[in-house]
This record gives structure tokens, sequence and C-alpha cells, in this order.
């Protein structure tokens, strides 16, 4: 199976911004649950270099996926600005590139209550075929939320695409993969928790927390 040229590039700038990192105490997460450890692409979305480094780094995984995407759309809203650069840059590269070729999609936080459908969710409607970028998931209900979303447009989404996968299980008792599977969207990770958690070097943190974690959780447990 081949690797990722940049993979080993992308979990050193994880690591060296401080996206992934414990808390000293278990904190809730948007999904519900308690974490002793948390991904945080936040800011890295406040930075223009670092979301330039990151948008490369995106590129050039789908690029090593062989996938040939018009429209690269972030998920709202923690992925809005990924999305919309990633999309500047990659419609730049093409050939084609000119005026009316390539949209500049963005999805509104919360849903427009009047209007067309077009309108109601989007302020620039994806279109082509379509990757979905998403900066963390851990149940996957903003991703799925939004698939749904483009799916009531017969919008094509040929990828599902997220920087860092915690590796938990849902609480129906599927993996985030298991769930895009259902939804015939492809599932793809630039990285994931059982890669950059021993990065961390957690037994000298919270090992027994964090075993504990992925006991309940993780897909496979982390040898630490």
């Amino acid at each position: 199976m081949l690797e990722w040229k940049d993979k080993s590039k992308f979990l050193e700038f994880i690591i060296e911004n401080e996206v992934v990192g414990f808390f000293e105490d278990p904190l809730k997460l948007k999904s519900g649950r308690l974490s002793t450890w948390y991904v945080n692409w936040r800011t890295i979305a406040q930075d223009a270099f670092l979301m330039d480094q990151l948008t490369d780094f995106v590129i050039s995984f789908v690029k090593f996926l062989n996938l040939t995407p018009d429209c690269f759309y972030g998920v709202p809203e923690g992925a809005t600005k990924l999305g919309i650069i990633a999309q500047l840059k990659w419609a730049r590269e093409q050939t084609n590139y000119r005026k009316g070729t390539y949209s500049l999609p963005m999805g509104r936080g919360k849903l427009k209550e009047h209007g067309d459908p077009k309108d109601r969710y989007y302020l620039g409607e994806p279109n082509g075929k379509v990757i979905i970028l998403e900066d963390t998931t851990t149940t996957a209900g903003s991703l799925i939320t939004t698939i749904k979303s483009l799916k009531k447009l017969n919008i094509e989404i040929i990828a599902a695409i997220v920087m860092t996968e915690r590796n938990e299980l849902r609480d129906d008792g599927k993996s985030v993969e298991e769930i895009l599977s259902e939804e015939n969207v492809k599932f793809y990770t630039l990285s994931n928790a059982l890669e950059i958690i021993p990065l961390l070097k957690p037994n000298e943190i919270q090992s027994e927390e964090i075993k504990k974690y992925f006991k309940k959780y993780g897909t496979r447990q982390i040898e630490l």
C-alpha cells in the first residue's frame, strides 16, 4: 500500500502547532462526550500562514488519492475557511481556470428559514464533483448533516476528507467510516488519534485516563 509522502510532515505540523494535546480534567466535546485529550484546529484557522500550509497538505493528499474534484466545500463553520482557501488554490492550478469555471461556495452556519433552497443552505452553492472537508470528527454529526444537505440538491460527493479522526465508535457501535459508507461517501483522513497520541508521550501525562478512553471508544487500543 502506497504511503502519502507528506504524512510525517503533516504529523509534525500537528504537534509543532499544538493542534492536539491533553486536558488536566476531562472536558465535554461538541458531541457531548467527555475527553481527556483535544483536537483543536481553530488556532490554525486564525493564521493565514498556517492555513496556507494546511491547504497545501490537503491538496497534496487529494493528488495522492488521484481525486479530481471541481469543488472543495468546508463543513460549516469549523472548516469553512479551509474549504474556501483549498478551493481557490485548487482552481488556480487548473488549466481551464477562468471566469465562470469554478465556484467558491460557503455554507451557512445557521439555516435560512425562507427563500430558494440553494440560498437557505449556502452562500454560493457547491457544484460538480465535490470533496467535503472537515477539521475533526468524533461521531461525525456535523459531517453527516452536511452530506445530507448536499444530497438534497443532488450534488455529487466524491469524498469526505478529515484533518484528524478521533477514532471513536458512535453510540450505535459504528465507526465514522462505517456511517459514511452507508451514505455511499468515501472517507479519508490526513491523520488519526492512533497515529498522534503516541507522539504526545501519554505515558508521561495521563496514561491511565487515555487507556480508559480508548478502551471505551477506540476501534483499536493504543499500546502505551
